[in-house]
């Protein structure tokens, strides 16, 4: 199989399936409302609900969405060979993934930009609504301890890697203090000097290595990095956003997209032969990645890049609040969900480009690799480009790196720059999960702040800084214990289940929506891929409890785990009696987004107010 073909494939899929199936449930499920005033419209505050350019709300959305999960997860999973990660990349990012974050998204414009436990609460109960609250916490938790292992695997003795990464926090703060004070709305400026600075940290990588003076400096143990990143979560979730967090944001944004790019051009120019066979040995079992089966782990594994409960939370965060018209829910929802599985699959064709021996003594521990009976091919040689040992840095990072870097060297006149590619590779996949390490950090301290505030009032005020402090402390602590307490093994499964439960409970609350809404006839748009998730992850969450996480003796993991399921089931069960009471009081509404529209905009006009703009 040659990596061109699956970049035209993924394409033209994705393509068709915006213009056809996600224009459908625009028009048909959703009737998305270009007259309906937007709640940034209608509650406009300048500070919360602001009116923004669909564009800038399109990179925003997608910044905040694309973590590290399009990027490492298809790489784990590519231990089942290429085609079962393919497949559910491509089929589950349009059948499951988009149509989740487009649902949810309306449903939260309509809700006035209230959060998933709030619309539960409307659509299902209030029962639902406070498990969905406390699943989106623990979930909060999970994803960050599982982004923080993913890099502290990647730069772990790594000097290079390590000043380069550590490099973009200082760039950021720097661009953020440039906009606002130095050179105030120069943004186009501003962001060509921060990713002048970036690019210049990674070519500054090579003297810091070799320096017998700075290297100790940047040189940390798997530990000390994660509990570096956990530090780093706690001030990112204090300091103001215009300081780190927008920033890092739109600088990221640049590079995730450019760098994407950039690499599909690289596929189609380099033409890679895909060495990792459609289904491997361990397809059923007994992999060195991973020990289960590629079914449920396949379903898991790759979250981001098909599903993502993570998605739900920024859907019905800042997004909402943003959006001028409903007839942008279509390419920021559902077409951003599509870009990030793309993502997915130039993640899996670079991983898979490697000889399938250099891919599990990269992802393996040595016990695991050596128990393979196999020996490394090009990972010598590959090792020496790019001036670091490359053997057993399990999480998927490095491998994707290395597979990406291998790429861009085969490129005329690229083939000397196989290190600075490779540290290149690093620091953007970490750019995608700090960004998610920011704004995860500060969302999980709104959300306990929420609940702490109906104990004892002042937590609820978001701007008390005592509040703020134990807040953002008491998550970072969390999520830093949990990273110390596993490996990527035991985390990612973790993190996997715990999104993807996620992802159920928000397709369960979007079919209450589409039953309320009088458009049951529809529902099956979100009841088919909310049932098969539920099956799925249940079965994954059964596996990871008794066959991983009790023999090991992982008994918060256990505990967490479990909480988990007790909460995503109280909001399954909530959820199917909301179905079936739709079902028998909800009349269908049988007029078409056009006659909606039209009375609509009739509405306003004999009211005097002024129409909804693009």
């Amino acid at each position: 199989m040659n990596g061109v073909y699956l970049v035209i494939i993924t394409a033209c899929f994705l393509m068709l399936a915006y213009r056809f199936y996600g224009a459908f449930i625009a028009a048909k499920v959703l009737t998305l409302n270009e007259f309906r005033t937007p709640p940034s419209i209608r509650l406009e505050d300048g500070h919360d609900y602001v009116p923004t350019n669909k564009w800038v709300v399109f990179g925003h959305h997608f910044a905040a969405i694309a973590g590290a999960g399009p990027l490492v997860g298809p790489v784990i999973a590519a231990q089942f060979g290429y085609l079962p990660g393919a497949l559910w990349i491509l089929l589950g990012s349009v059948f499951a993934g988009a149509v989740h974050d487009m649902v949810i998204l309306l449903a939260s414009v309509r809700h006035n930009g209230k959060s998933i436990a709030e619309i539960a609460k409307a659509e299902i109960s209030k029962l639902a609504g406070t498990s969905a609250l406390w699943a989106t916490l623990f979930l909060l938790i999970i994803t960050e301890a599982g982004m923080a292992v993913v890099v502290a695997n990647s730069l772990f003795n790594s000097p290079w890697g390590t000043f380069t990464v550590g490099s973009t926090i200082p760039i950021a703060i720097f661009i953020g203090i440039y906009i606002k004070y130095l050179r105030p709305g120069k943004i186009k400026e501003a962001t060509i000097l921060g990713v002048t600075l970036i690019l210049l940290a990674v070519g500054l990588g090579p003297y810091i290595r070799d320096s017998a003076t700075l290297a100790p400096f940047f040189t940390f143990s798997v530990v000390q990095i994660e509990i570096g990143i956990a530090i780093y979560g706690f001030f990112a979730s204090v300091l103001p956003v215009w300081l780190l967090l927008a920033p890092r944001d739109y600088l990221s944004t640049y590079m995730k997209i450019g760098t994407i790019a950039a690499l599909a051009i690289g596929i189609l120019i380099v033409a890679p032969a895909i060495r990792m066979p459609a289904t491997s040995p361990f397809l059923w079992g007994g992999g060195p990645v991973i020990k289960g089966s590629v079914i449920p782990f396949v379903f898991i594994t790759i979250a981001c890049g098909a599903l993502s409960g993570f998605h739900s939370i920024i859907a019905t965060g800042t997004t909402p609040k943003m959006l001028t018209n409903e007839r942008q829910i279509l390419p920021i929802g559902y077409g951003a969900m599509l870009t990030e599985a793309f993502i997915s699959m130039m993640a899996l064709i670079a991983a898979t480009s490697l000889h399938p021996s250099d891919y599990f003594a990269i992802n393996s521990t040595q016990q695991a690799f050596n128990a393979l009976g196999i020996h490394v091919q090009d990972l010598p040689m590959l090792s020496n480009m790019v001036g670091e040992n490359l053997m057993h840095r399990p999480g998927g990072a490095v491998s994707l790196a290395v597979g990406m870097a291998d790429v861009f060297s085969k490129i005329p006149f690229m083939d000397q720059f196989m290190g600075f590619w490779y540290h290149f590779c690093i620091m953007f996949e970490a750019l995608f999960i700090l960004t998610l390490i920011d704004a995860g950090s500060r969302v999980g301290r709104y959300l306990l702040q929420e609940l702490l505030g109906r104990v004892y009032k002042p937590f609820g005020n978001t701007e008390w800084w005592p509040g703020i402090i134990i807040c953002s402390a008491t998550i970072s602590l969390c999520w830093g214990y949990l990273v110390l307490q596993g490996n990527i093994g035991e985390i990612w499964p973790l993190f996997g289940v715990s999104n993807q439960l996620l992802g159920t409970i928000t397709l369960a609350i979007g079919t209450s929506y589409i039953y309320r809404t009088g458009r049951g006839r529809y529902v099956w748009v979100t009841m088919i891929p909310c049932l098969f998730m539920a099956v799925i992850t249940y079965y994954a969450d059964y596996l990871n409890i008794f066959d991983s996480y009790i023999p090991s003796g992982k008994w918060l993991l256990v505990a967490i785990s479990a909480i988990m399921f007790v909460l995503v089931t109280l909001v399954m069960i909530e959820s199917v009696r909301s179905w079936l009471r739709y079902a028998k009081t909800v009349p269908q509404d049988y007029r078409t987004r056009e006659e909606i529209e039209a009375e609509t905009k009739a509405e306003l006009e004999k009211e005097g107010r002024p129409l909804p703009v693009e």
